[in-house]
């Protein structure tokens, strides 16, 4: 009895060190924890702002062209000779004399052919049609001389910028000695200029990268999902609210719901294959069409709308529901007045999102033929067009240093779109979301 009696202090004091111990192995576990998760965010956030900063830093400077002033003889024997003021004929005149007679005009020295075929090559040329657009607008410049903004080469606004370097030898880089010197001479007669590069924001793609645009992605990109927005909401709606109020739990709907989980796990490209076989080849709908690219974009994005339906239906508490039937309402009215606007802003949220990944998908419209090059800006659901990823992986796949700064820019024109959309869904949830 004495031993047990001193042995008890004993065995007392080792439980209390073991649970001291054991307690500062959680401890230590929970910082160092703490510590992987702030390693993780932090790590996550340098990445995000490395991957923002090498964008920003290549693309930033498409958003300004080089151009260069030239005095445009309007010429009345190039521009209409006959007089007559006919709009086909003066289409068809050669603004292109105008523009290379007014840089010759500037270099007369330059005499040879091969040194004249180089100093054309300064000018873009997509200064034909910004001569040609000028005349139109204001016909009573024929047989008078204007001072003309044109668009400068694709080398030339490089080299502007930078990104060809003149330390070089000649045989390294673009551009000559002699092309950097007759372009050093117009930048100190104040002829060249880098100003906003309205191209980009209004035009379509072409081949030359400085009269490359992505207006006509963006309205192709708008078109898409339109159709996939007019498709896919009540579509995913409708089908939220079957499943989840009205279709009886039983073995052929546990089926549709394990299917529609694993349709929103399936990769996108799968969709463009099934858009291919059936839209395309079965239906025979036009190639690389919006209608035909929100299609293939509903049937992706059905499976997020629903899930995230369904959800928000389920987060509607039970006593709404009760509540609604108490006083008289049937099942539709009960989840058509009461269940469904309180849902709403989840599914708003939802849909957003499914939007906002569809607006970043490239590989499903590739298999349908949107990959094609759009000059002309689609005017309607079946036009020929492209999207602002598919025309971001083209000009990526070009050759031309200045596609490359096209591209980050296109990219940060489409991460805009993206984080609009992102920040709308976040602002929806937070404002009309009920808390119970």
């Amino acid at each position: 009895m004495s031993e047990m009696t001193m042995d008890t202090p004993k065995g007392g004091a080792r439980t209390r060190e073991r649970v001291a111990a054991g307690i500062a192995r959680r401890y230590r576990s929970e910082r160092r924890f703490r510590l992987f998760g702030l390693v993780a965010i932090v790590s996550a956030l340098a990445f995000m702002a490395l991957l923002f900063v090498s964008i920003v830093g290549k693309g930033y400077s498409a958003f300004v062209q080089t151009e260069i002033r030239l005095p445009i003889s309007f010429d009345v024997a190039v521009i209409d000779p006959q007089g007559l003021r006919d709009p086909d004929e003066m289409r068809a005149a050669n603004y292109g004399k105008l523009y290379r007679d007014a840089i010759h005009g500037l270099f007369p020295g330059v005499e040879s052919r091969s040194e004249r075929r180089l100093l054309n090559g300064l000018v873009s040329s997509g200064a034909t049609f910004e001569i040609r657009d000028a005349v139109f607008a204001a016909p009573d410049l024929i047989g008078k001389t204007r001072e003309i903004w044109v668009p400068a080469s694709d080398d030339v606004d490089m080299l502007i910028k930078g990104h060809i370097d003149r330390r070089l030898p000649e045989h390294e880089r673009r551009m000559s000695d002699k092309e950097i010197a007759w372009i050093d001479a117009l930048a100190a007669d104040h002829r060249i200029e880098t100003r906003l590069n309205w191209r980009f924001f209004s035009q379509g793609d072409s081949r030359e990268p400085e009269l490359s645009g992505i207006w006509g992605a963006v309205v192709g990109s708008f078109l898409t999902m339109l159709v996939t927005l007019a498709l896919s909401f009540p579509l995913g709606v409708a089908t939220a609210v079957y499943l989840e109020e009205f279709a009886p739990k039983n073995r052929f709907t546990d089926i549709i719901e394990v299917n529609i989980n694993n349709l929103a796990a399936i990769p996108s490209i799968v969709f463009g294959l099934l858009g291919l076989a059936v839209f395309l080849q079965f239906f025979g709908l036009p190639r690389s069409a919006p209608v035909v690219g929100g299609l293939v974009l509903t049937l992706m994005t059905l499976p997020t709308i629903i899930i995230a339906a369904r959800v928000s239906l389920k987060s509607v508490p039970p006593s709404i529901r009760e509540a609604a039937l108490g006083l008289g309402a049937s099942k539709m009215q009960m989840v058509t007045n009461d269940v469904l606007p309180l849902a709403m802003p989840g599914i708003l949220t939802g849909t957003i999102i499914g939007m906002g990944r569809a607006l970043g998908e490239t590989a499903p419209l590739l298999m349908i033929g949107m990959v094609a090059f759009i000059v002309d800006v689609p005017g309607g659901f079946s036009d020929p067009a492209t999207v602002l990823p598919v025309q971001i992986y083209i000009w990526a796949d070009s050759a031309e240093r200045a596609f490359v700064e096209r591209t980050s820019a296109a990219i940060i024109v489409l991460l805009s779109f993206l984080i609009i959309m992102n920040a709308a869904a976040v602002y929806l949830r937070s404002k009309f979301e009920r808390r119970w």
